[in-house]
């Protein structure tokens, strides 16, 4: 056969094997499909884990929004039950020091006689620096720890801001429309989202 007609017909190899065209295109196409699978679900790994941060970020608002809800709407004739649905819904150091972090509204509560009607105007969740993995001379720095009084329990922690308005009626008085700014950790401890900490913010 002329050398010619041979290499029409495919490309030999030393031990005898044609490799035709076909099918060193049919390999490549096959090289390419599996890429695509991979890519393919690669991207939708991403998009899952994307799509469940933002439901898990919904949840932190919503606790966040709610807690918040509970106190802003704080009075006198509820005061003990709103406190204790507030103490329910909170962990760690300000769950222990409960009673001394939430006096001041109790008392102003108290002491006005107040009746208090509340909203939440926006809540988001704030961007907030995490230390270097590194330290200045190279060396790994150490994992930040959990927010104290929590221990090994929590498996993340959300810094919340919180906007919220409410008026109050005080007795014998005009009605006091008050403004409230607060940060709040939102952990999740165990799969449950508790209130970590509370910082009324000026």
């Amino acid at each position: 056969m002329p050398d010619d007609q041979r290499a029409d017909d495919g490309a030999v190899e030393a031990d005898g094997r044609v490799f035709s065209a076909f099918g060193v295109a049919s390999a490549a196409l096959g090289l390419l499909s599996v890429a695509a699978i991979v890519l393919g679900l690669i991207i939708w790994s991403d998009h899952r884990a994307d799509a469940a941060e933002r439901r898990y970020q919904t949840e932190v608002l919503k606790t966040a929004a709610d807690w918040t809800t509970v106190l802003i709407n704080m009075n006198k004739d509820d005061i003990d039950a709103s406190l204790q649905k507030l103490h329910d819904g909170t962990v760690g150091e300000l769950n222990t020091e409960f009673e001394a972090a939430l006096e001041p509204y109790k008392k102003v509560v108290e002491t006005l006689q107040s009746r208090t009607r509340g909203q939440v105007d926006s809540v988001a969740i704030e961007s907030i620096y995490h230390p270097p993995r590194n330290r200045p001379d190279g060396s790994p720095a150490p994992e930040p720890g959990p927010p104290p009084g929590l221990g090994e329990l929590v498996r993340r922690t959300d810094t919340v801001m919180v906007v919220a308005t409410s008026i109050t009626d005080n007795v014998g008085g005009e009605p006091k429309t008050l403004r409230w700014t607060m940060r709040l950790d939102v952990s999740d401890v165990d799969g449950k989202l508790l209130i970590s900490r509370l910082e009324q913010l000026r």
